[in-house]
């Protein structure tokens, strides 16, 4: 009992520091998020604090307006940070991958399916609503990353769905912070055997850095290897 106690004690700074260092990140992009957490959280509090003197019962309902004063600001800092992560994230190479490593249960994520030498990068990601192609990069070049990809897959799981989509604001293009919901959104068409049996069969497929030659002379500046990339022999 007293080894999870100290525990407990010891994961309570730890996670007191994380909420400050992401207050922090916060606020280098949203000023206003000291503000704005202190005026919801106010708002709330005297909104219930008022009804209590109304019906009579100030007590019961500051305490309760406390609590979901709390909860309303705790939400909004959520929000916010959420947001100004994908603001800073926007534009970055990798970006998009990391939305999909967290889309949720049920998505399997390969990144950097298939990449040029100008960083223009496809990621694929498996799930209910079949295959999802996510193209990060210049949006006229990844057209034709994109469709030699879909033509792969048409040809080597013909019976599965393909989705494709662009991360950009242009026309046409999905936002990163609304990658995830768009991805969401796509009907379920497999059940849980076919994602699963769709998977084996694109894993022995092999990836593009598992099957195709590095080109010859020094690597594109700034290229990294995706996560499954080949390992040393």
């Amino acid at each position: 009992m007293a080894r999870k106690d100290t525990a407990a004690d010891a994961a309570n700074p730890g996670r007191l520091k994380q909420i400050a260092l992401t207050y922090k990140m916060t606020r280098r992009a949203d000023k206003k998020i000291g503000l704005v957490l202190a005026a919801v959280g106010i708002v709330t509090f005297g909104v219930f604090l008022a009804i209590g003197f109304l019906i009579g019962h100030p007590v019961y309902l500051g305490i309760l307006g406390l609590l979901l004063a709390f909860l309303a600001s705790a939400i909004v800092f959520g929000r916010r940070a959420e947001r100004a992560a994908f603001g800073q994230m926007e534009g970055q190479p990798g970006a998009a991958a990391a939305v999909l490593d967290n889309v949720g249960r049920g998505w399997t994520t390969t990144p950097a399916v298939a990449m040029n030498r100008s960083q223009d990068v496809v990621h694929r990601a498996v799930g209910k609503a079949g295959i999802v192609l996510v193209a990060e990069g210049n949006p006229n070049r990844v057209k034709s990353l994109l469709a030699a990809e879909k033509k792969k897959m048409n040809r080597i799981v013909a019976d599965v769905p393909v989705h494709d989509l662009i991360v950009g604001t242009g026309e046409g293009q999905v936002e990163l912070k609304k990658l995830r919901t768009s991805m969401l959104k796509l009907p379920r068409v497999l059940s849980g055997p076919q994602v699963t049996a769709t998977n084996d069969r694109l894993r022995a497929m092999g990836d593009l850095m598992s099957n195709m030659p590095l080109p010859k002379g020094p690597m594109p500046k700034g290229m990294k290897l995706p996560k499954g990339g080949p390992k040393a022999r």
